[in-house]
């Protein structure tokens, strides 16, 4: 719930909990354009986020084996994009895609494309909806 409040432009988030002077504190901070979060929520915001920096790390080093054309196409394969379409909107043969995407699942040891796309989902380098922005 915290991550999709904030997306959503959220300034803090408190648990139900809250007692009322906290309440009215937190929403004199938030129109003084501060946030709040209540700190049972930072500790674990502060967990996950070093829980983050360490996948990011062994993500890094996963990606450093591809080379920039992989990444473009591991993205498109993320968006569900076939060869062909692939082929087409790279400007390569449809083999050379197909090249790419067999050898994007080796360096990263995925079984299938499916797995592929989760790669990148995880590794943040696609997000829903990032094709057609």
């Amino acid at each position: 719930h915290v991550y999709g409040a904030l997306r959503a432009g959220a300034t803090g988030f408190l648990v139900k909990d809250t007692e009322p002077a906290e309440l009215l504190h937190a929403v004199r901070v938030a129109v003084r354009g501060d946030a709040l979060i209540s700190p049972s929520i930072t500790r674990r915001l502060i967990a996950e986020f070093a829980s983050m920096q360490k996948n990011s790390a062994k993500a890094d080093a996963r990606l450093d084996a591809l080379t920039g054309r992989e990444r473009e196409v591991m993205r498109l394969v993320a968006a569900g994009c076939t060869n062909d379409e692939i082929a087409a909107r790279l400007v390569l043969s449809p083999l050379t895609a197909k090249t790419h995407v067999s050898r994007i699942m080796a360096k990263l040891g995925a079984r299938d494309r499916s797995q592929v796309v989760v790669l990148a989902y995880e590794y943040g380098m696609v997000s829903p909806g990032w094709l057609t922005e």
